[in-house]
């Protein structure tokens, strides 16, 4: 059953790699809605108050960031390298663009920097899943022995 699970992807039948990231990319939208709040705006502690909190707790980032990391560890070894990004970085970035542009802040100066957040934390998400995915990469049985092979081969060329 380990060997199934942990196989590349690129070995197993077409409807069981779809679903397998199907199945990712659901888990990473998952992630994104129950860590963090659907309505990210910054609201006012009480009526009079110029004072502002955020519904965004720091155990929910972190959170976020373990299920996303794992799962792009998850994928990074089973699959190519622009997999993980696609299926762990892309569901979190659409939810946040579609949080933000549909929860419009106060008429501030302030009202139109969102896009900045948005693409901040997006470059910061798929960088994050780029390197956690090229890590886990490294432990793939099959590109290690590609990698011998490949030097031996240049080895035997050299001679």
């Amino acid at each position: 059953m380990t060997e199934k699970l942990l196989s590349p992807l690129r070995t197993r039948p077409w409807p069981e790699r779809w679903l397998t990231r199907a199945l990712g990319a659901a888990l990473a939208a998952a992630a994104y809605l129950l860590c963090l709040p659907w309505d990210l705006r910054n609201r006012v502690q009480s009526a009079d108050s110029v004072q502002e909190t955020t519904p965004v707790t720091g155990v929910g980032v972190l959170l976020l960031a373990v299920a996303l990391l794992l799962l792009a560890a998850y994928f990074g070894r089973r699959d190519a390298l622009a997999w993980p990004l696609l299926l762990v970085a892309v569901p979190s970035a659409a939810l946040m663009y579609v949080s933000l542009r549909t929860h419009p802040g106060p008429p501030d100066g302030f009202a139109s920097a969102w896009p900045l957040a948005w693409a901040f934390c997006t470059l910061l998400i798929a960088a994050a899943v780029l390197v956690v995915a090229a890590v886990a990469r490294q432990f793939r049985a099959d590109l290690a022995d590609l990698a011998d092979e490949e030097f031996v081969l240049t080895r035997v060329c050299d001679v």
